[in-house]
């Protein structure tokens, strides 16, 4: 059960961003956000690469309310607490917290990273909270696109079988 509970501690509120330091205590600050409803080789990869962008990787999830709205009725197929524990038992992964909002800019604003990181499906100027960070002198890239992995896709195959 140690294992459990560690994997749990990474799995934090947004106050504790507001009193833990992390530039100060752990360094360069890397946040990432996504759904994350069936983890796949693709989101592993981006996670692995987003990592190396910094010191503290910060993953922001969608909780099941703000999938809904984005992904419809059928979705989440795992529930936030799942995902989150998963994505907190991931090595790279440094600290997970929950956002119910449609988009994390709240959340980013709260963080304050160094580096926002999102896929390579993205265009830079589609990514929410890039101004917040380039604000406050942080940097925003992106991660290219594992081609041919993805939720959806997983699910829709799944469905056929």
């Amino acid at each position: 059960m140690a294992m459990t509970s560690s994997v749990e501690q990474k799995i934090v509120s947004w106050d504790f961003f507001l009193t833990a330091d992390l530039k100060r205590r752990c360094g360069k600050v890397v946040f990432t956000n996504g759904c994350f409803d069936v983890l796949h080789f693709g989101h592993v990869y981006y996670l692995l690469e987003a990592k190396k962008l910094g010191d503290v990787l910060v993953v922001g999830l969608n909780s099941d309310s703000s999938v809904r709205r984005l992904k419809g009725d059928t979705r989440p197929i795992n529930g936030e607490r799942e995902r989150a524990f998963v994505l907190a038992a991931l090595a790279c992964v440094d600290y997970v917290v929950l956002f119910e909002e449609d988009t994390p800019k709240e959340l980013i604003e709260v963080v304050k990273p160094d580096v926002l990181v999102k896929g390579g499906d993205y265009k830079m100027e589609d990514i929410v909270g890039a101004d917040t960070v380039t604000e406050n002198g942080g940097i925003v890239t992106t991660i290219p696109f594992v081609e041919g992995f993805s939720s959806t896709r997983i699910i829709e195959q799944l469905k056929t079988e």
